[in-house]
């Protein structure tokens, strides 16, 4: 016995599978006009994302932005330590691992090692790793170090 009372008839002879006749098929109007609108302040034709920094980010289109070279500390006007943080160092082994593992060439000699982020790591020790950290100030500008510089 069923809990709808009805023992008698087949649920699955009974109703039909779909509602709607099969050849009935949905076709996608084409928007000619899409392609003929002018592009207006609010959409950027190069389909560019402004990222990073979330006071540059703010204050984008104020005015007063810079271009991307002039926010570029001088090697020499550098405020922040020489020292590599721990967070900078896990960024540095896992990008330059992901790229050993995707066949780029390794810097150091392998002695048998396979795994990518132990040759990472013998790579930083030996201040081989041919990557930049730049690190963003407050007010948009940023500072490039290399890895040899930031392993003393």
């Amino acid at each position: 016995m069923s809990d709808f009372g009805d023992d008698d008839r087949d649920p699955i002879a009974d109703e039909p599978a779909f509602e709607e006749d099969p050849d009935e098929y949905y076709e996608p109007v084409e928007d000619d006009e899409a392609d003929n609108r002018p592009v207006g302040d609010d959409e950027d034709p190069n389909q560019v994302v402004t990222s990073g920094d979330p006071n540059a980010a703010a204050n984008h289109g104020k005015g007063t932005e810079k271009s991307h070279k002039d926010k570029k500390i001088p090697n020499d006007q550098r405020k922040t330590t020489p020292y590599m943080t721990k967070y900078e160092k896990a960024r540095i082994l896992g990008t330059r691992a992901l790229q050993i593992s995707m066949n780029a060439p390794v810097l150091v000699d392998l002695e048998g090692e396979t795994d990518p982020l132990q040759i990472a790591i013998k790579e930083l020790r030996e201040k081989k790793i041919p990557l930049i950290v730049r690190r963003y100030m407050p007010d948009g500008t940023y500072e490039d170090w290399t890895c040899e510089e930031l392993m003393q």
